[in-house]
């Protein structure tokens, strides 16, 4: 099997062993039907050896076997809330190679307090640090994260999922290298979460055959209701660390997002 190293001098310390065990981590539910996952040789400070993967085009019916094997990789959980890959203790990242940020860990039990204390005020504050985001930013943000038992609704009693927690469309390779498309999850941010987060990352950027793999998903484990009407809720964390990575049109973006959730 022919390897691809992935590699950056001066990495944050973990960075790479955390994508890896996040990596295999995910795998640990392809037995139970998820996904294919890119496979991990090894790592060090600096860099990851995994499979190198041929590209594809996605077909319908890979879009749709990629939404039930998605939902099967959910269900098959975490224990906490912000939970961590297994065996790893050190820092989690969310973010691009050239500038991840720290993720915080956890043991929440609660979908509202993981989200909000573990997830949107962090990076709130980290954009606030780096001076894209304001103090009215933070205000806006308090007041969504008050409201987030109404604003989850029927979803604030899911528990924890298996995440890769930062799936948008670049980060799930197509490839028929089996002899038949499949999708390849790479580039993890791995953590026990909230399943509507990986579904609302899918709609962020644009993703060929959404409308296919949410039917394959809901064919294994249908979502709890108004699930549409809390997309932009769950997108609001990365679009905050947009903010905190790029700045530009991303504030005002997150800013229209807040304002709509509360008014």
């Amino acid at each position: 099997m022919e390897q691809y190293r992935k590699s950056r001098a001066h990495s944050p310390r973990g960075f790479f062993e955390c994508e890896g065990r996040g990596l295999k981590w995910l795998a640990e539910a392809q037995p139970q039907g998820g996904p294919r996952v890119v496979e991990v040789f090894g790592w060090g400070n600096d860099y990851l050896d995994i499979e190198r993967v041929q590209s594809a085009s996605p077909t319908p019916r890979a879009a749709h076997d990629f939404g039930a094997a998605l939902a099967h990789l959910h269900d098959f959980g975490a224990e906490y809330f912000g939970e961590a890959p297994k065996g790893y203790d050190g820092t989690c990242y969310f973010g691009p190679l050239q500038d991840p940020v720290p993720m915080d860990t956890g043991t929440w039990t609660d979908a509202a307090q993981y989200y909000g204390e573990g997830r949107l005020l962090p990076m709130v504050q980290m954009g606030l640090d780096r001076g894209s985001l304001n103090r009215q930013d933070m205000e806006m943000t308090q007041a969504v994260v008050d409201a987030l038992p109404e604003l989850l609704g029927p979803a604030a009693s899911d528990r924890p999922a298996r995440l890769h927690g930062d799936l948008w469309s670049g980060n799930v390779m197509w490839t028929a290298d089996r002899g038949h498309a499949e999708a390849v999850l790479i580039d993890p941010a791995a953590h026990g979460g909230h399943r509507e987060e990986d579904l609302a990352m899918l709609h962020l950027f644009g993703m060929s055959y959404l409308h296919d793999i949410l039917d394959g998903y809901q064919s294994v484990h249908p979502l709890a209701s108004a699930f549409m009407d809390r997309m932009t809720l769950w997108q609001l964390y990365p679009i905050a660390g947009h903010c905190v990575f790029f700045g530009g049109g991303y504030v005002s973006e997150y800013r229209s997002m807040c304002r709509s959730l509360l008014g």
